[in-house]
């Protein structure tokens, strides 16, 4: 597990907010900036015992929020729609909860 800690040390150092905005690039005469939603997590334990086993994973997403679009001094966000709609499952599914909970409430 000692040997793991050098590697993450020299993952992280690669880890900047260049992974959530990517480089401008020219489209139809508009530079166009994509941007992300960039999120990443590790973990790792071990046993103290005569083997000394340890173990250790990570995982991460990357999800397209959008572009930024600057047209002639103009600039703009234009979001990814689809992302959008992914994003907002779980908040529309807690407010409906909510909601059915308030009114099960008032009925009683």
């Amino acid at each position: 597990m000692a040997d793991a800690f050098p590697t993450l040390i020299e993952a992280f150092k690669n880890v900047s907010v260049s992974r959530a905005y990517g480089s401008p690039v020219q489209l139809g005469g508009e530079e166009v900036i994509p941007v992300a939603l960039v999120s990443f997590g590790f973990g790792g334990g071990g046993e103290a015992g005569p083997d000394g086993a340890s173990g250790g994973g990570g995982g991460g997403m990357v999800l397209p929020l959008g572009v930024y679009r600057n047209v002639g001094g103009q600039v703009s966000f234009r979001p990814n729609t689809v992302v959008a709609l992914v994003c907002l499952v779980p908040v529309i599914s807690a407010v409906g909860a909510a909601v059915r909970k308030a009114i099960r409430a008032s009925k009683a």
